[in-house]
């Protein structure tokens, strides 16, 4: 048998270090800190692990947040009012921590070790809202017969104990959300074609797998908590993320963590970049496009966009450190999103009334789904999930194929483009609610219910549906392409704060409804006659709130068209 030339070997040889070479992940390493091939890490077989450990976080989250309203009116006995600017306040600033958690992930611990601590913090802040619960639940049951079933307020020690305890929460989920997320996105390569749709896909299925752990939220949990136990009904959700965090560390062995770069600190980078631009304001346009073709700088799309950051190439001082065209670039890919985000949180103040005046509403009306037993008002939101649960498949494997056939564009349509269209949605939901209140105040009108604000409204829950369902139809649209918008725009050292800037908006968003919660009560309150958001809402008016709420989402659509329309993409595969 002839042996194989030394030619053949070295070709062989050299073959396989190219095939290995294609195979590895560039930018990435293992959990040890060694490089890691694409077949053997990443990809499904992490984001199966990733994705199951945020159903089990949405499970906890929704299963505190979405029967909020109910406990605050309820077993703390707040007014309408002021609970629904509490819910608010909360959901505002536990949106808005995020870029506090992402920010110390994408700067000091990397996204892997900042899941772990959130998690563990998660666990904490539950254990402390089930304790909180289930003590002011046993030491009010005397005080509730001797008052004849009127609720007691409960002692200032539990009041202090229970918000402490939620706002922890909320600084857990700060860490937790948008670090676990673009920890997801990691584990697909946008340099590699087929993992680059796998990552669209990737959105798609992580929102519509979460929304199946939100049903089972407001479902089981609700009734619990409204029929049982706030104590239980706070405390499973405490058992659900010791579970979470277990499977998240089980798939350890296959999961692409980020490189840690060697450059400046993106921060540092992008502030630097402002910095020297606000030094170098008196510096003339024809001495920056002296600068820019002494560097070989070519014009390119959207170049003459934030031209003012330019001024940067120049050193303001002998010493001052100049900034690269690159640099540029980040700081202006960030500057591109403002408009974007602005624009986007009279979307934010629109989905902030699932989770307040909706669930009021149902409280009225005819819950019986048979003679013994009603769905729980907050149980309702879970018809948002269940649309985005039906919608997403059908949008990604029908829809997406559908247009990505037309427009020969990998998803389809434009990340900008689906987000504009669950805002034009969010402002027919708010058309058809206002109309649906309408017809319930009518309805109290005409069975002589004005002032029997505890008696049943002879009309189904079910009016409300329409208004839930377009809900989940535009969260498919706007909150996935959010996501993904966020995500892909930033520089790559900044993806973690790329998703917390987008859960900035809803922040926000819960804070503008909160105030203009706080100034319509005052605007339209007074001696002898009731506000819109009157505790006796049969006397309230929110079909005028919602018909102003539909009118904030009409102006911000346009706004947002048009600003759209201009924005540029700093990556091809994003268009």
């Amino acid at each position: 048998m002839s042996m194989p030339s030394s030619s053949a070997t070295e070709t062989h040889l050299l073959d396989a270090e190219s095939s290995l070479s294609d195979d590895l992940v560039h930018g990435f390493v293992d959990f040890k800190g060694r490089l890691v091939t694409r077949s053997g890490f990443g990809s499904w077989k992490s984001a199966f692990f990733i994705i199951g450990v945020e159903v089990a976080e949405r499970f906890a989250y929704y299963g505190i947040s979405s029967n909020l309203m109910s406990y605050l009116t309820g077993a703390l006995g707040q007014s309408t009012a002021t609970a629904a600017e509490n819910v608010n306040a909360w959901f505002g600033t536990s949106l808005l921590l995020p870029l506090l958690g992402a920010f110390v992930a994408d700067s000091f611990l990397g996204r892997y070790r900042m899941i772990i601590l959130a998690s563990g913090l998660y666990i904490l802040a539950l254990g402390f809202l089930s304790l909180s619960a289930a003590l002011y639940s046993f030491k009010s049951s005397d005080c509730q017969i001797d008052a004849n079933n009127t609720a007691c307020s409960p002692p200032q020690f539990q009041i202090i104990f229970f918000f402490s305890s939620l706002y922890l929460f909320a600084l857990a989920q700060g860490g937790h959300k948008p670090c676990l997320q673009a920890f997801g996105a990691d584990q697909f390569e946008e340099k590699d074609p087929e993992e680059c749709k796998d990552k669209s896909s990737f959105f798609n299925w992580w929102y519509f797998s979460i929304n199946l752990g939100v049903i089972v939220a407001l479902f089981v949990l609700n009734y619990i908590q409204d029929n049982l136990s706030w104590g239980l009904g706070f405390g499973i959700p405490c058992i659900i993320m010791c579970l979470a965090l277990i499977i998240f560390l089980l798939g350890t062995m296959t999961y692409r963590l980020r490189k840690h770069s060697d450059e400046r600190n993106p921060f540092v980078r992008i502030g630097q970049v402002f910095l020297n631009a606000a030094r170098n304001w008196r510096t003339t346009q024809s001495a920056i496009s002296n600068e820019e073709e002494a560097q070989g700088i070519l014009p390119y799309q959207g170049s003459h966009q934030f031209r003012f950051l330019n001024k940067s190439l120049l050193g303001a001082e002998e010493d001052s450190k100049v900034c690269s065209i690159s640099e540029i670039e980040e700081a202006k890919a960030v500057l591109r999103l403002v408009p974007i985000w602005t624009t986007c949180l009279g979307y934010a103040i629109v989905s902030s009334q699932s989770l307040t005046f909706f669930t009021n509403q149902g409280v009225t009306m005819d819950r019986s789904i048979t003679s013994s037993l009603q769905i729980p008002a907050a149980s309702l939101q879970s018809f948002i999930s269940i649309a985005i649960v039906v919608f997403v498949p059908i949008y990604d494997r029908i829809l997406v194929p559908i247009a990505r056939a037309i427009t020969q564009k990998p998803s389809g349509i434009t990340m900008l483009q689906r987000i504009g269209t669950g805002i034009f949605l969010s402002f027919l939901s708010m058309v058809i609610a206002a109309l649906v209140e309408r017809e319930r105040l009518k309805t109290v009108v005409k069975y002589g219910l004005v002032d029997m604000p505890k008696a049943t409204v002879p009309m189904s829950v079910w009016w409300l549906l329409p208004q839930y369902l377009l809900f989940g139809i535009a969260d498919s649209f706007t909150l996935i392409g959010l996501q993904e918008f966020f995500y892909d725009q930033v520089p790559n050292e900044l993806k973690s704060i790329g998703l917390a800037i987008y859960l900035s908006i809803f922040g926000i968003g819960s804070f503008l409804s909160s105030f203009l919660i706080s100034v319509v009560e005052k605007a339209t309150s007074g001696p002898g006659r009731d506000s819109w958001f009157s505790d006796n809402l049969n006397r309230a008016h929110l079909d005028y709130f919602y018909w102003l709420l539909a009118g904030i989402s009409a102006a911000a659509f346009a706004a947002y068209l048009y600003f759209s329309k201009s924005y540029v993409y700093n990556r091809r595969n994003a268009l």
